[in-house]
């Protein structure tokens, strides 16, 4: 069994999921994610912006933000974003414990802000939450400072030899 498999299952128990709705899901979610990446989230989630409620889930790795619908009539699959962290922008999530709920947002490449709404059961998986969003997209922001690995430049000038010197005319 690969890290998604091992990692996915027990993060959609303790997200609450039907075994039926994650298996459903598993297959579009294998498309995207690799096989060593390792699942962190994967929870029900909804548009605050659009009106109808759609059923979305959310799968979150250490490497990718994957968002599937499921139509209302004839219960399809759609994937609605698969991106990686690094190509997000100006991720925000604010928790909201009298809710019961997180808002997340996020910038994707084609430059559509997303917006999601993670509802909870109880105040205290809101702050769980909040710590997971934190150690997904904190974390990645320091590290995605690019490494120097060499530098090419002038030797200063202090340490040339004499030999090198260019000559002034006088």
């Amino acid at each position: 069994m690969d890290v998604f498999s091992r990692t996915f299952l027990p993060a959609a128990s303790e997200a609450g999921l039907a075994m039926q709705t994650a298996s459903r899901h598993m297959p579009v979610f294998r498309r995207c994610v690799g096989s060593g990446d390792a699942t962190i989230l994967v929870t029900r989630c909804s548009r605050p912006d659009r009106p109808v409620t759609v059923d979305y889930l959310l799968l979150l790795t250490h490497r990718r933000l994957v968002v599937t619908r499921q139509t209302r009539v004839l219960h399809r699959l759609r994937l609605h974003l698969n991106t990686e962290l690094r190509e997000l922008s100006h991720v925000t999530w604010s928790p909201d414990p009298r809710l019961h709920s997180v808002e997340l947002a996020a910038t994707a490449i084609d430059g559509i802000r997303e917006r999601f709404l993670i509802r909870t059961q109880h105040p205290k998986q809101v702050w769980q939450l909040d710590a997971v969003l934190n150690h997904a997209f904190r974390s990645r922001v320091r590290s995605a400072r690019p490494r120097v690995v060499a530098t090419v430049a002038e030797a200063p000038t202090a340490t040339r030899p004499a030999a090198f010197q260019p000559a002034v005319a006088r």
